[in-house]
């Protein structure tokens, strides 16, 4: 796939991956629009990178997305790549029953249902174009889940799944559909699932963005980065192993 001369939009790329995948694109002579939903970090963004385009959106609420589908309609019809990017990770409990669900469904709106949903807003779009692109982030954790962050990896093998099931019904249209899945990056999304103290925070953003853009070019539509690579493997090979082994402690 060409990876310049694009229009693309990122849910969530203000900040960490979908902001480094952001000044790449831009690097490499695209036109960018940003969502996400702090403005101030949307206004920061646009300091660093002038030349993209922000929108105020929550993905995980309805009319929100709907608000957000009709606004680039209307002004970036030429619309080519949506980059499900946006995503929230949590530590939960359920020994605490109910109470450890509290902020769960935010964590499943935006992981799982904002991706289906701006899919289908999208498709109709994207599928007029010569070319075009659907990028979901999932994640190594939705292959082999960390038992302490249940709900995260839930969502990101079902995103997984949707994935396959969406590359397949789109196969004869113009769209190509492609998986990112990162392992741990040093983020402001895992922060709350590392203990503080902890040195390795992860993989730095641009290198998933380096992978995204190459892997793209070559048309590879299971982009694995790093370490995912391994928890891939052995959920393929041997899940039970490989599931104990990183939840041992």
């Amino acid at each position: 796939m060409n990876t310049k001369n694009n229009t693309l939009l990122i849910t969530g790329g203000a900040t960490g991956i979908g902001f480094a995948i952001a000044e790449s694109f831009v690097t490499a002579g695209n036109t960018v629009i940003i969502c996400g939903r702090r403005r101030n970090k949307l206004e920061e963004a646009k300091r660093k990178l002038p030349n993209i385009n922000i929108r105020s959106c929550d993905v995980s609420r309805e009319s929100d997305r709907k608000e957000l589908f009709k606004w680039v309609k209307d002004n970036f019809s030429n619309l080519n790549i949506l980059i499900n990017n946006a995503g929230i990770q949590r530590m939960v409990n359920l020994k605490k029953g109910m109470a450890g669900l509290t902020g769960a469904e935010a964590e499943i709106e935006t992981n799982l249902v904002a991706p289906i949903w701006m899919s289908a807003y999208f498709i109709p779009l994207l599928i007029k174009q010569k070319e075009a692109a659907i990028v979901n982030i999932s994640s190594g954790l939705g292959f082999v889940p960390i038992a302490s962050m249940p709900i995260y990896c839930a969502t990101k093998a079902a995103v997984h799944s949707f994935t396959l099931s969406l590359r397949h019904q789109l196969k004869d249209t113009s769209i190509k559909v492609f998986e990112v899945v990162p392992p741990m990056v040093d983020t402001d999304l895992g922060k709350g699932s590392v203990e503080e103290g902890e040195g390795y925070r992860g993989i730095p953003p641009t290198e998933v963005a380096k992978a995204v853009i190459s892997s793209m070019q070559k048309d590879q539509y299971e982009i694995v980065v790093g370490e995912a690579k391994g928890l891939v493997a052995g959920s393929r090979r041997n899940p039970e192993e490989t599931f104990r082994n990183l939840n041992e402690w």
